[in-house]
């Protein structure tokens, strides 16, 4: 064969692993990470939006809609009520669409922007930035808290950490509460915890989630994002040489070293040295504790806390910024990012049309649900009068949120007459259940098997026509 293989080199370079631990002390499969605080525009960025969505989060169990709760997933009586719809087990088509247009977001969003959403949005990381606020406010910074851990139990360090502990605790059981408000009236459950007057599962929902959120921000931290998460997983399949990640200028910042502050940028390269002064900065402040300079990994979240660190230091140091920055391996190569490409424009694609689908859904659902049941005990029967009689029994499941007055009535008969209710009235999201007897002549019927439907109609609050057809069989010999 004439052809060559080129061979490429993988050898793997050194790994920094973040200073700061405390292995003499600890019996643990990782050390502690100490995160260190930082300022920049993308911590600025970072805390804004996890403020608005922890807002949201705290805020929309409480919105009272028509006199309800806007948002309320009951489990328990099988139905989901979102403002002014309500979902049933029958609208499971509604649900998927909505889970399915979530994720096919997300790719899109990974494959343009890396793995923003655990960094920027995902409630592990914001509640693990809120845990480690805590820390800051009530042990002190960085350097003090390595300094608190490794001395002996006093009174200082017991009330500091009593404090921290009690502070995580107090934040678990609002986020379990709130969490729990989803799927039960918020207000009544508030009431009822604190008064001691909810029920064992309220209760048991409540101290498990508030088990988790501490036991996952407080103690678990990067191992929810580097070994339980599968998202880190499989979020490499959707990276492309265009995907904007938090990387490293390699060319630019080797070869590393400290140097004197007043030693200019041109000089730079007079001493065989890059723009990396090898603070390790970028790895204090790193929440999963990764050395962003050994390349790509799956344990970054593209929070950017480093590239806040690092333009400070560069800034101090009068060197350019953006030696870690929000790049692609494209660029970082020497040529030019493709924002536009197949990959992305398909994503793209398969989630408009996947919102297409969801709207199309929302805007044809019908708010009334019809279903009929045989009588399975006799399949005909000939009353006193020499009619043929079949008996069913019909349910109306009202699916909007008003009271409405349904009209029930047969097709396929030339001649019938419906032994029970032939108008009811249903309450909001109620199912009204009543046997019924349709009876005919045995003249009008012609064939054994006759194909025929029940025809319910209602109106709705703006005077429109909301009718269901539910097919089924008249026998007859």
């Amino acid at each position: 064969m004439s052809e060559h293989i080129e061979v490429k080199d993988v050898t793997p370079v050194k790994v920094h692993k973040p200073a700061g631990g405390m292995p003499k002390k600890r019996q643990s499969s990782r050390d502690q990470i100490y995160v260190r605080a930082v300022k920049g525009p993308i911590e600025s960025f970072r805390r804004f939006f996890g403020f608005i969505f922890l807002a949201l989060f705290a805020v929309i169990p409480w919105i009272q809609y028509d006199g309800h709760q806007a948002i309320l997933l009951d489990f328990v009586d099988q139905r989901f009520t979102i403002f002014a719809m309500t979902l049933w087990p029958q609208d499971l088509t509604l649900l998927a669409y909505i889970f399915i247009v979530g994720a096919f977001a997300l790719f899109f969003v990974t494959t343009f922007a890396g793995r923003v959403w655990c960094g920027f949005l995902c409630p592990q990381t914001t509640w693990v930035y809120m845990y480690i606020w805590c820390e800051e406010k009530i042990e002190g910074p960085r350097n003090k808290r390595i300094k608190l851990d490794e001395r002996d139990m006093d009174f200082d360090k017991l009330w500091r950490k009593t404090a921290k502990h009690l502070a995580w605790l107090a934040i678990a059981l609002l986020t379990a509460l709130t969490f729990v408000g989803y799927f039960t009236p918020i207000g009544p459950l508030f009431t009822d915890f604190f008064t001691f007057n909810a029920g064992f599962w309220a209760v048991f929902s409540i101290l498990f989630f508030t088990f988790c959120t501490y036991g996952n921000a407080g103690w678990m931290r990067e191992i929810m994002c580097t070994h339980m998460c599968p998202y880190a997983r499989f979020q490499s399949a959707m990276f492309d040489k265009d995907t904007f990640t938090v990387s490293y200028d390699f060319n630019r910042g080797e070869t590393r070293g400290p140097r004197p502050r007043k030693l200019k940028h041109e000089d730079l390269a007079a001493k065989n040295l890059g723009d990396c002064i090898d603070c390790n900065l970028c790895v204090q402040v790193c929440p999963t504790g990764i050395d962003i300079r050994n390349g790509l990994q799956y344990e970054c979240i593209n929070c950017g806390a480093c590239v806040d660190a690092c333009n400070g230091v560069m800034e101090k140091m009068n060197y350019p910024k953006g030696l870690i920055s929000f790049t692609s391996e494209e660029r970082l190569s020497g040529g030019t990012t493709h924002i536009v490409r197949p990959k992305l424009i398909g994503y793209l694609v398969v989630l408009l049309v996947m919102i297409g689908l969801l709207v199309a859904d929302i805007v044809t659902r019908v708010p009334l649900e019809v279903d009929l049941i045989r009588d399975r005990n006799s399949l005909y029967r000939e009353n006193g009068r020499g009619n043929v009689e079949n008996v069913y029994t019909l349910k109306i499941l009202n699916k909007s949120q008003d009271t409405h007055t349904y009209t029930i009535a047969v097709e396929g008969l030339d001649s019938y007459n419906i032994l029970g209710e032939t108008i009811v009235t249903v309450g909001g999201g109620e199912v009204f259940s009543m046997p019924l007897s349709l009876e005919t002549s045995p003249k009008n019927l012609s064939e054994a098997v006759t194909e025929i439907s029940f025809h319910v109609t209602t109106t709705d609050a703006e005077g429109n026509v909301v009718e269901v057809n539910e097919p089924t069989k008249f026998l007859y010999k």
